[in-house]
């Protein structure tokens, strides 16, 4: 063997590595949008022939925002992401990625998150629309959040906002009192204050039960059996997620569950045996709001102090699709 062959250094191994930190997304601030024009159940009543307390006493709703004519989507959109980045101290500038829930978009073609992008001035940030309904918000958590755990993104705002007043056949008993309209928005970062844990979603193909097509443009909706699909798959999701996170509901600090109508809210803290005030509900001022109803609702949770600084926080959404969710918030130090 040639001498020159002896001298030659043994194959280098492998550079120790310090092990891959995993990122975790949180959520840095809340923003809410809702438009100035409140509508209360005495005019609906009036147009569907029944007394305004028969409305309360069915649904848990008083009251609902509605747009005016002149007003969009992408401005109830706007305004809450304006607002729920002032609460994060973050520029649009810096979003990487705006995210916007929503079933009513201004059109069918843009979508309303590269215009709600652009008018924030989030010029170099991704966007798209999340269309599930009234879950969306909840896909778009777990969306967010794979993208800053994954490292592609750093910012993301995510927002939920719908105006189905605009779909909502005023003559149809079933659905002229429900919705209102209205946004909310959250910012998601690297190790926010409101850490985004475990999410589970589903899915069903159930087309002709809650829907809007494009020849009526109106929401059509079997009550009924909406109800009692909602119940049992927004707890059976809630136990999914408990289950996941080894956690049982007395550790739960609040339920944010899609603000529907009351009786579905009450159901659900029923089934969990849940005192009033460890459930949010804001329905009765606000209606469905489908997308932002719990976005508003975290928003106002906050506001009113609700949000525990060392705790965790359920949401829990259900919608056309059928489409259903859960996803689990954790605030302070809690491991």
């Amino acid at each position: 063997m040639p001498a020159s062959r002896l001298l030659e250094p043994a194959p280098a191994g492998p550079l120790a590595q310090p092990p891959p930190v995993r990122r975790t997304a949180g959520i840095a601030g809340f923003g809410r949008a809702l438009p100035a024009t409140v509508v209360d159940n005495a005019p609906i009543a009036a147009r569907i022939g029944v007394e305004p307390a028969w409305i309360t006493k069915r649904t848990g709703i008083s009251n609902r925002r509605r747009c005016a004519e002149d007003e969009g989507l992408t401005e109830l959109a706007i305004e809450s992401g304006r607002r729920a980045l002032a609460a994060a101290g973050i520029g649009a500038a810096d979003l990487d990625a705006v995210l916007v829930a929503t079933s009513s978009a201004d059109d069918i073609v843009p979508q309303a998150a590269p215009i709600v992008a652009g008018e924030l001035g989030a010029v170099r940030a991704m966007a798209w629309d999340i269309g599930l309904a009234c879950t969306g918000f909840l896909a778009g958590l777990q969306q967010g959040a794979a993208l800053i755990e994954s490292g592609r993104a750093s910012t993301v705002l995510l927002i939920g906002a719908d105006i189905l007043t605009r779909y909502t056949d005023p003559d149809d008993r079933q659905t002229a009192a429900l919705f209102g309209d209205g946004a909310g928005a959250a910012v998601l970062v690297p190790g926010g204050a409101g850490s985004i844990g475990p999410v589970v979603l589903g899915a069903d193909s159930q087309r002709d039960v809650l829907y809007i097509d494009r020849t009526d443009a109106m929401v059509r909706m079997d009550g009924r059996y909406v109800y009692s699909h909602a119940v049992d798959h927004m707890v059976g999701a809630c136990r999914d997620l408990l289950a996941i996170a080894d956690l049982e509901v007395g550790d739960i600090e609040l339920v944010i569950a899609h603000q529907a109508n009351g009786r579905i809210i009450n159901a659900v803290r029923e089934r969990f045996g849940l005192a009033p005030e460890r459930v949010a509900d804001y329905v009765a001022d606000l209606g469905n709001t489908s997308a932002a109803s719990i976005p508003l609702a975290l928003a106002l949770a906050q506001d009113d102090g609700r949000l525990p600084e060392r705790g965790h926080v359920l949401l829990t959404a259900f919608g056309a699709g059928f489409s259903w969710g859960a996803a689990l918030l954790e605030f302070g130090d809690i491991t």
